[in-house]
């Protein structure tokens, strides 16, 4: 294990460069920048693309501080000159992962060669299983980042577990025999864990993933202990130390609102909690037949709604919808998120509910109308309707006209809407305590620093 004094320490930092990953790790990497000691130094090792988009987007925010000693590193995206991809949104990742190994070894050794300083610790976006023989080999610990949920990562951990206990075709079985997943179903595990192609090369990497993160010095993650006590009490039993250091949107101050559509001042004009958002990330595409649904229910119910909608989806929308609408309605290329689902006029959230836009729904205090697509999104989805009861699933998992106008319903306008509310309150009070001068995650956020300042106790 190297042991040098805090003044040198330089932590490698390798982010996941694909859907939402690399964001929220840069988000904490400039955390612990901006509270570590004043010579550490942070590497920042991403794919040419995704730094470009990350560090340009935290400059305009922020960024959280700690920015001058975080430096990005480009890495190879495994690409090979002139090569068609033929096999899915999956090829680019595997062809990333498989060479990962040798060109982050490459980028280490430039960014230790220039800065004159050896890697003493090594923090990696938790798919990066193979981490766990590099910083054995480095003599370093090594702290992955896990980016979705605790009960996601509790199913990774679980595989072989739930593999063994699981009979096939048995989509509503309870997950009861872990810990804390008695809300969660079969169905809504991810792909790779039982059901979908599990020798493939991302199947492989989460089974992977799941069997070498308890050896890593520990694992740390954008929640908060009290959101669920039974999986954090379980994770820490089962990893070497379970670290929960956010949620970061409420961490950190909010950035600047970057609003060129005019949502927010929109927004004042509205009554409480009576406005629709509409918002599915910058991944998932919504099926035409979907998208058509939204609209004519958003047409037939009359609430007033802001719908963040790229360019190219506004082609699929009904034939003089956006004119129908002009007067209750906004449909925008981008929306500020985080402003607008803290804004008191927004009632109710449509989402793919991945785990960054959930904790912005705990932080607003808005319920969520779920339609999970991929990923941790079923679960997510099932604790949010079953486990915390702060929204609602689509019925039917797709969105039909008459589906969405019954979950705006309950929503907006029933009881079990205003018991949603009621229920984000007490998360967004816990959350909060918890990122507080002494809260869990506070606590959490001191342990993590330390590792960082201080690789040789760990």
């Amino acid at each position: 294990m190297v042991t040098p004094s805090p003044a040198h320490s330089h932590v490698a930092v390798v982010a996941f460069p694909f859907g939402t990953h690399a964001a929220p790790l840069l988000s904490v990497v400039h955390r612990l920048a901006a509270a570590s000691s004043p010579e550490t130094i942070f590497s920042f090792f991403n794919t040419t693309q995704s730094n470009h988009t990350i560090f340009t987007t935290m400059s305009a925010g922020g960024g959280g501080g700690g920015g001058a000693k975080v430096k990005a590193y480009d890495v190879w995206d495994g690409v090979p000159e002139g090569h068609t991809f033929t096999r899915g949104h999956q090829e680019p990742i595997e062809l990333f992962m498989k060479a990962a190994p040798q060109s982050l070894r490459l980028s280490i050794d430039k960014a230790v060669a220039e800065t004159g300083k050896e890697v003493t610790c090594l923090v990696t976006d938790a798919f990066f299983w193979f981490a766990a023989d590099m910083a054995q080999d480095m003599g370093v610990p090594w702290l992955p980042f896990w980016t979705a949920g605790p009960c996601t990562l509790s199913a990774h951990l679980y595989t072989d577990l739930i593999r063994h206990q699981v009979v096939a075709g048995s989509g509503n079985e309870s997950l009861g025999f872990i810990a804390g997943m008695s809300k969660i179903q079969v169905q809504d595990l991810p792909e790779g864990v039982v059901f979908g192609d599990l020798e493939s090369y991302f199947s492989t990497m989460l089974h992977q993933m799941g069997l070498m993160l308890p050896r890593a010095t520990a694992v740390f993650m954008n929640s908060f202990e009290e959101l669920d006590k039974t999986i954090t009490d379980d994770m820490k039993s089962k990893l070497q130390k379970f670290l929960s250091v956010g949620p970061f949107n409420l961490a950190l101050p909010p950035p600047p609102a970057q609003d060129e559509s005019g949502c927010l001042p929109w927004l004042d004009k509205q009554e409480a909690a009576s406005v629709v958002y509409i918002g599915f990330g910058s991944v998932v595409v919504l099926p035409k037949e979907e998208l058509m649904a939204i609209a004519e229910a958003l047409e037939s119910s009359g609430v007033s709604f802001i719908w963040s909608l790229k360019e190219n989806g506004k082609a699929n929308l009904p034939k003089g919808f956006l004119e129908k609408t002009k007067t209750h309605g906004k449909v925008v290329a981008w929306a500020p998120q985080r402003n607008i689902l803290s804004h008191k006029s927004v009632g109710v959230f449509v989402s793919h509910c991945g785990w960054n836009s959930l904790l912005e729904s705990i932080a607003g205090g808005v319920p969520m109308i779920c339609r999970p697509f991929f990923g941790d999104q079923r679960i997510n989805g099932r604790m949010i309707e079953d486990g915390w009861e702060i929204g609602i699933k689509i019925d039917g998992g797709v969105f039909t006209k008459q589906g969405m106008e019954s979950c705006l319903d309950v929503v907006l306008s029933q009881e079990k809407g205003k018991k949603m509310r009621e229920n984000l309150k007490v998360l967004k009070e816990l959350a909060t305590k918890a990122v507080g001068p002494s809260g869990s995650s506070t606590e959490n956020f001191k342990q993590l620093l330390h590792l960082i300042n201080n690789p040789s106790a760990a």
